[in-house]
């Protein structure tokens, strides 16, 4: 039998499947790892660590994420958002709790009713015009605490930036907060996009977060360039407890969690992270313009981070779609998504509004 020591990597059998030249525009997830991202888990690999978290690369982590969201924060790596956000949430609940957000929200429309199944959360949703809270909006479902007929209201959660492609400003996320905690309730930010709305604010990201007094937040990488894992980071520790256990409850621990959190280190040790997502919000911005002189289009919210919505004719959209890859958001009403990632290219962009001009010509 070989020594493990001197056993070489055999040639790879695998094979390419697909054209690397081909990207569209349905969500920023389809990109592949940004070769940064590549580059870190080869780093990382070989040898052994400790597992489940207890390795070099995950403790170097949480110096990383203080330089971002201040010395109290601590990062507890995880595969994936949905798992993030509800581990974060059970985290801040009691059995009885609630949790208010936006009608659009993630956690409310396209976690598969995993917050409600997974993490026995009630969720209490409010409609918004452009998929932001505001502390009036809150108001709609703040109260009952005392009833218990009804779930208790125990956490805000909002979405930075949005899910209709919108970005709070700290002040809103403070006025948020305050809110929130002046009714005795904590608030939850899920940042899978977090990195676009910096980079649209030109702010740090502490700026919007612990500065301004969320409690926990959902960090996302996989949008970002990261070939998968996202982060919950504890910003305000006495809001929580038995996170660990809560992670591992729901099925979030990694065994050789250094290769997600080596991911995050090579996003934010220095300013990937940043460049990924200027980049992607300079994309969308570049299809926004291209497209908004073109009769018979609507833009249907600002277009402030990687996502522009549209309404068009859906004939037109069906013949795009066979030309590039994006989603219906509202079908009967028309309404489309067109999302730009770190790897989508000017000429990407251009193809796109040609080929869009094109269909609504004919």
């Amino acid at each position: 039998m070989a020594d493990p020591q001197t056993v070489k990597a055999a040639p790879t059998a695998a094979r390419r499947h697909h054209d690397p030249e081909v990207r569209g525009f349905a969500s920023d997830n389809y990109a592949g790892a940004h070769p940064e991202v590549l580059a870190a888990l080869a780093l990382a690999n070989g040898g052994h660590q400790v597992a489940y978290g207890e390795d070099e690369y995950t403790d170097h982590l949480q110096r990383v994420m203080h330089s971002h969201f201040g010395p109290t924060a601590e990062a507890f790596p995880v595969f994936n958002g949905t798992g993030a956000n509800v581990t974060a949430l059970q985290a801040l609940t009691d059995r009885w709790g609630a949790v208010i957000c936006a009608e659009s929200a993630h956690i409310n429309v396209d976690e598969g009713g995993a917050p409600e199944r997974m993490g026995g959360l009630k969720l209490l949703t409010v409609p918004t015009p452009d998929g932001k809270l505001t502390p009036e909006l809150i108001d709609r479902q703040a109260w009952g605490w005392e009833d218990e007929h009804r779930a208790m209201p125990q956490v805000v959660s909002i979405t930075q930036n949005t899910e209709l492609g919108t970005v709070y400003t700290p002040a809103e996320i403070r006025a948020i907060v305050e809110h929130a905690h002046g009714h005795g309730m904590k608030v939850h930010l899920d940042g899978a996009r977090i990195a676009n709305a910096a980079a649209s604010l030109d702010v740090p990201m502490r700026t919007f977060t612990n500065a301004v007094g969320v409690d926990v937040l959902s960090y996302g990488g996989t949008k970002n360039g990261m070939l998968f894992g996202e982060a919950v980071v504890v910003l305000n520790p006495d809001a929580v407890s038995h996170m660990k256990h809560l992670r591992k409850m729901s099925m979030q621990l990694a065994s050789k969690m250094r290769f997600v959190s080596v991911q995050l280190e090579a996003l934010l040790a220095r300013d990937l992270w940043l460049r990924n997502a200027r980049h992607s919000n300079a994309m969308a911005k570049r299809l926004a313009d291209g497209v908004r002189g073109v009769d018979g289009v609507e833009i249907l919210y600002p277009v402030q981070a990687n996502a522009v919505f549209a309404r068009l004719p859906n004939a037109v959209t069906e013949r795009l779609q066979k030309r590039f890859r994006f989603y219906f958001w509202d079908e009967a009403a028309g309404d489309v998504r067109w999302m730009c990632a770190f790897d989508t290219t000017e000429q990407d962009v251009d193809a796109f509004v040609q080929a869009l001009k094109e269909e609504m010509a004919t």
